[in-house]
């Protein structure tokens, strides 16, 4: 549960401001979209690998990227139809 304590001389909207970074931060709205719905457990797994394994792939193209300099001039290339 998120609670914000107003501070003497703190205006409302200030107080507002910081339970919202501080709600958002707790995860309150991504928990209430997940719990939505109910999502079978083998769902779950299956989502959360695939999550996976796009955060390594784009980490390895951002560490190609870093290591090697031509990367960031070579571009793909279309191919014609």
């Amino acid at each position: 549960m998120v609670e914000v304590q107003v501070r003497d001389k703190e205006s409302f909207e200030r107080a507002l401001r910081r339970f919202k970074k501080m709600w958002e931060r707790a995860g309150v709205l991504r928990e209430i979209r997940t719990r939505s719905f109910y999502e079978k457990p083998s769902d779950a797994k299956r989502e959360a690998k695939k999550k996976t394994v796009r955060r390594v792939k784009r980490q390895a193209r951002i560490d190609a990227m870093r290591n090697d300099p031509r990367a960031s001039r070579q571009r793909r290339r279309r191919r014609a139809k």
